[in-house]
């Protein structure tokens, strides 16, 4: 599913009087808020899931394409950990 076809499927759930527009202006709502507080804190939704920022230390690797060791900056990322109920569902 990309995003267009998360915005149809959120608008479906809001009801018939919801517009397209309505439903993308949630959803980017949503995503933003999300963006902006997993930068403080662990962002928990309770029968989701949780987001939060992991820290990977820097390190030696390899490029694939020469076989050349090189050395990768340290850097943040994004876990996502399921909820129960998201288990569940599957």
């Amino acid at each position: 599913m990309n995003k267009g076809q998360l915005i149809d499927a959120v608008q479906k759930n809001l009801g018939k009087d919801a517009s397209r527009a309505t439903a993308d202006a949630a959803l980017n709502a949503v995503i933003d808020s999300i963006t902006k507080a997993v930068k403080k804190e662990n962002v928990q939704i309770i029968g989701f899931g949780t987001f939060s920022v992991v820290k990977r230390a820097a390190r030696s690797g390899i490029n694939p394409q020469t076989g050349e060791k090189i050395k990768i900056k340290a850097s943040k990322s994004v876990k996502f950990k399921p909820g129960s109920k998201l288990k569940a569902s599957l």
